[in-house]
Parts: C-alpha cells; sequence; structure tokens
C-alpha cells in the first residue's frame, strides 16, 4: 500500500538507500538515526560532567512544560512545546541546585525529589488534556516513530516527515553550538573551577547545555518517548566514552555508535514484531555491553589479558633472577650453575598455569634450558637476567642510602620495582648510587651495550 503524500521518484531513491526496505520503513530509519545521533552527541557533555541522571530528569520533568504549553496554546506546534520544555528543564537545573544547596540534601536525593514530582505531575496534566483533545500520553511516553513516515510536510518541493525535520534541525543546532562552543564545553566538563579562572562562565556552558538537552528531548518524544530517549541520551555516550580519552573521537563515536544501535534495534524490531523505540535502546544498550567488554583502552577483556601478560612478564622475570642467582653462586664457587628443580620454580612462582606458561615461555625462547635434571639460564637468558638484578640491586641502593630502612626491609619493595623501572630511570640510579655492590653485599651487574 503506498503511504500518504507519497512520491515515487523519492521513495524508490529512499528504499535504495534503505537496503531494500520499502519508502515507509526508509523514512522510519532515518528518522531513528537522526534522533539517536541528536541524543548520543549531546549526551557525551552529560556523560562526561557525571550529569547523566539530569538528563534523565530533564526528560522526565519536561512532561508538565509541554502539557502547560498545549493548555496555554491550544496548539502542538513546534515553537510553544519547546519553549514549555526549556522553562521546566532550566527550572529542574535551578530547584535541584537549590534543594541541595539551601536544602542541605545530596544532589542526587534532590535531583530525585524534583524530577519525579515534576514528572508525576506532567503525567497528570496530559492525562487531563487528553480526555477532551487529541493528546496521546502513550505517545509522550513511549513514541510512536512507526507512525513517523505517515505525517509529512512540504520542503522545498520534498515531502519529508514532520519529526524528522525538527528532529533533523535540532540536531543541526547542536552540532553547530558544539563546533562553535568547543573549547568552553571542553574546558567546563573536565574542570568547571579553572573554565571559571580563564574567565569562561561555567553556569552559563551548564544552563546552556541543558537547554540543548531539554530542546533535543522535546523533538525526541515523537519519536522514541521521554522514557526511552534517556537511553539515547546515555548509552553511546558511555560506549564511546569506553573506546577513547579524546573528546572529539568520543563524539565522533558516539554518533556512529547510536547510528547503528539504530539500524540494528530497527531491524531487530522488524524481525520480532515489537516496539522500534523499545529495540532500539536495547540495541544502545548491547552497543555499550560490547563497549564495556570489548573497548580496547578501558574493555573488561582487554584490560584482563594486559593484566595476564603483565604477570606473566613478571613471573618470567622472577625465574631469570632466580636462576641468575644460582648462577652467581656457582660463579663464587667456580662450579656450573645448580640447575633449579623444575618442582622448586612452580613453588617459587606460586604454582598454576601461569607458573608453567613462564617456564615454557623461558625455554622457547632460548633464554632457559633443561640440563642436569633442572632448569639453567642460557646466555641470552644470563644477559636478559643481568638487566633485572641490576634495577633490583640498584633500588636497594638507593632506598639504603635515602631512606632509614634496615637491611631486611629492601628486598621487598626492590623486587615490586624492579618490573617497572625504565631505562632512564635505572641509569639516573646508577649515577645517584655510585656503589659496585649492594646492602647486601651483592655485586651490582654493570650495564650492558644495549642500555
Amino acid at each position: 500500500m503506498t503511504p500518504p503524500h507519497s512520491q515515487p521518484g523519492i521513495d524508490s531513491a529512499w528504499a535504495v538507500l534503505s537496503l531494500g526496505f520499502g519508502a515507509t520503513e526508509a523514512w522510519t530509519l532515518a528518522t531513528a538515526v537522526l534522533c539517536a545521533v541528536g541524543c548520543g552527541v549531546v549526551g557525551c557533555f552529560l556523560v562526561l560532567r557525571r550529569l547523566s541522571l539530569l538528563g534523565d530528569a530533564i526528560s522526565h520533568s519536561v512532561l508538565p512544560g509541554l502539557a502547560a504549553a498545549f493548555i496555554i496554546t491550544q496548539s502542538r506546534g513546534t515553537i510553544p512545546m519547546l519553549a514549555g520544555a526549556l522553562v521546566v528543564g532550566l527550572l529542574t537545573g535551578f530547584l535541584s541546585a537549590g534543594l541541595s544547596r539551601w536544602g542541605r540534601v545530596s544532589e542526587d536525593s534532590s535531583l530525585g525529589v524534583v524530577f519525579s514530582s515534576l514528572f508525576a505531575l506532567g503525567v497528570l496534566m496530559i492525562t487531563w488534556v487528553a480526555r477532551d483533545v487529541d493528546l496521546d500520553p502513550g505517545c509522550v511516553l513511549y513514541g510512536l516513530i512507526e507512525f513517523v513516515p505517515f505525517d509529512r510536510i512540504g520542503i522545498a518541493g520534498l515531502e519529508v516527515p514532520r519529526a524528522m525535520v525538527g528532529i533533523g534541525v535540532m540536531l543541526l543546532v547542536s552540532v553547530t553550538l558544539i563546533v562553535v562552543f568547543f573549547k568552553e564545553l571542553r574546558i567546563t566538563a573536565f574542570d568547571p573551577s579553572l573554565a571559571t579562572t580563564m574567565g569562561i562562565s561555567a553556569a552559563v556552558m551548564h544552563y546552556g547545555l541543558m537547554g540543548v538537552v531539554a530542546a533535543t528531548t522535546v523533538v525526541s518524544f515523537e519519536a522514541v518517548g521521554s522514557i526511552l530517549v534517556v537511553a539515547m541520551l546515555v548509552a553511546p555516550g558511555a560506549a564511546a566514552q569506553l573506546m577513547t580519552d579524546r573528546l572529539h573521537r568520543m563524539l565522533w563515536l558516539a554518533a556512529g555508535v547510536a547510528a547503528l544501535a539504530a539500524v540494528l534495534g530497527y531491524g531487530a524490531a522488524l524481525a520480532l514484531n515489537t516496539s522500534i523505540a523499545g529495540m532500539i535502546a536495547t540495541a544502545s544498550l548491547a552497543m555499550y555491553v560490547l563497549a564495556a567488554l570489548l573497548a580496547p583502552a578501558h574493555g573488561w577483556l582487554p584490560r584482563l589479558v594486559r593484566r595476564y601478560a603483565l604477570s606473566l612478564r613478571i613471573a618470567r622475570e622472577d625465574l631469570l633472577g632466580l636462576l641468575y642467582r644460582r648462577y652467581e653462586k656457582g660463579q663464587a664457587a667456580g662450579t656450573e650453575a645448580e640447575p633449579l628443580a623444575e618442582a622448586a620454580a612452580m613453588r617459587a612462582l606460586g604454582g598454576g598455569m601461569l607458573s608453567r606458561l613462564a617456564t615454557w615461555g623461558l625455554r622457547r625462547e632460548g633464554l632457559a634450558e633443561v640440563r642436569g635434571g633442572g632448569l639453567v639460564a642460557t646466555s641470552a637468558g644470563l644477559s636478559r637476567a643481568r638487566g633485572v638484578i641490576r634495577s633490583h640491586r640498584l633500588w636497594e641502593s638507593y632506598l639504603a642510602r635515602n631512606l632509614p630502612l634496615p637491611a631486611d626491609h629492601l628486598h621487598e619493595p626492590a623486587h615490586r620495582a624492579e618490573h617497572f623501572l625504565t631505562p632512564e630511570a635505572v641509569e639516573a640510579l646508577s649515577e645517584m648510587t655510585p656503589e659496585s655492590v649492594d646492602p647486601h653485599g651483592k655485586s651490582i651487574p654493570p650495564a650492558s651495550r644495549g642500555e
């Protein structure tokens, strides 16, 4: 069935761009992507400033503003709705800050009281108004993106969904403001006190951001509703923050995550015959979970791998240190180094799979070999071990020279530090501690040619 106000040429183009979807589905998908990107980009600053709950509060508390605007103007026009939402959105920020400051309650408690009260008032108002006029509370709360393509307006000879126009314009305004005030927004997001000392009004930036959030929330109501817009404001920005430490990259990543969540959520909603807005919000959550698990910088799995790799490196260096000390004893006695039994090596390293991997890795790289029923260091292994032992004994000498520590309290801190001293730090320690032996009378290995 051809949707109302359809244009064969334009709708066919949309069908091609939407990978085989019909014209109605293409318009719906385009609206969903614009809505998700608009919320995700603005939400980055809420996430950075730890104001995610404030975004939730604004998205809920603007309901009485919408209802009041309709009661006063008897119109669902964009301008009255935006005005009502902006007033109540800014009022939410003022009331929560004032209640926290003057009521001597925590900020999150005051925010919870304000937004839950305003939200309840908004629900009562729109329910009351809906008795006599066509103002659907379900549309405001949950969104009706499925019907967006059937309400079109003409722009430059083209008929496009009315909701899509409002969302697109708001996205353009948000991006423009971010580009123009990027420096100010970045400074106030990370350090409002520094921004104030630099002559940047942190309060103006804060309430300006709240205004943009309120406006973005209003234009998103018809697409995803006031409840589900919270997920779009928070999840893409939170996922992007896990993937990068640069603000400009975070904004691009948030936009990409939001767009992908919209596409995947829309496809899943069609496949499961369920709510499109709800599935897009669920897809946003799934994207955040994936980022929390797999993000290279802060993801759980990469951090686990890095920690395990560090533990393995420390275990290998500890084993090389044990083999080097046995080599030293043999040199002092004029004999060969006494092999280290595998069971003794496992006990020294704490046992388990990590110890086995450390032993196997040294043998595979030719740093240790089995001889006389146990492990001994090869020449390459001894060369590698000298650097570890040199770091250890230089640090012991430094501690003994500069701190009033007894000799039996030097080994443990040096044992921890030896794995993390850089070549530059070792060289600096060598200059500050000219001794050739450590506090225990052990010789400090000289620097190798590669150091």
